[in-house]
């Protein structure tokens, strides 16, 4: 993998070099670049990298201007001091945004994502539902009518959604249950897919309420969630192990 710095600090560029040679020795750094003039010449001259590292403050101005000369299609690691860009770097084809100073699992797991996401071959649709994500604002309460009064649960305070008897409940923090008038497919889209996560048909559960994760057969999951009591047992289906595993491992 080739791979370019783009960061106006010494220090900080010798320090990523060290953690990228611990994580993957077969990451090359073809350049080190201090400003964004010098970027502009250099994208202009060369071919592009596999991999950009791009810090935002540089010497003669903000690194987005480099995207203002060039059309810059690879995927880039943004690495700052500064944590209020977050919404417009990720406009830029960024699959993330470590804050100074980052630590080596930090970096690490930036790495896995980009070497995750490219294992898909759409790349366009890759960056589209990152922006898509980074942007949308999800559902923070749900507003449900219970006998002849309404509650406002915060999705927070939710352990799981889940199906009994063909109709859809949320169990809370407090061990309610309570019926809403959602399917499991229309909740996917409303809740922060960072936080919940559809383990079978039956339940999406909630990253903040999982008290124990138990090996449930040789290719399936058991999860123990806070105050869950019911009869069913929470169980990661086979086709989705995989996929839970990169999710809870963030």
């Amino acid at each position: 993998m080739r791979a370019l710095i783009i960061e106006d600090e010494k220090l900080a560029a010798q320090k990523l070099i060290a953690l990228l040679e611990e994580i993957n020795p077969e990451i090359e750094i073809i350049e080190i670049l201090e400003t964004v003039e010098d970027s502009i010449n250099w994208f202009n001259s060369n071919s592009h990298p596999d991999l950009i590292f791009m810090d935002i403050q540089l010497n003669d101005g903000v690194c987005f201007e480099i995207f203002e000369s060039i059309n810059i299609q690879k995927p880039i690691i943004f690495t700052t001091a500064f944590n209020e860009y977050a919404i417009e770097a990720f406009k830029v084809n960024s699959i993330d945004y470590l804050l100074k100073p980052f630590k080596h699992e930090d970096l690490q797991r930036a790495i896995k994502k980009y070497n995750t996401l490219f294992k898909q071959t759409n790349y366009t649709q890759v960056l589209d539902n990152l922006v898509r994500n980074i942007s949308k604002k999800f559902k923070e309460r749900f507003f449900i009518k219970v006998g002849l009064h309404y509650k406002s649960i915060l999705t927070s305070d939710i352990n799981c959604f889940y199906i009994c008897e063909r109709n859809v409940f949320i169990f809370t923090s407090d061990g309610r249950n309570i019926a809403v008038d959602y399917s499991l497919g229309q909740l996917e889209d409303l809740i922060n897919p960072e936080k919940f996560f559809r383990v079978n048909r039956n339940f999406i559960v909630n990253i903040d309420s999982i008290n124990d994760v138990i090996s449930y057969s040789t290719s399936r999951l058991e999860l123990k969630i806070s105050k869950w009591n019911e009869n069913q047992d929470i169980v990661v289906s086979r086709e989705r192990v995989k996929s839970f595993k990169e999710w809870i491992d963030k």
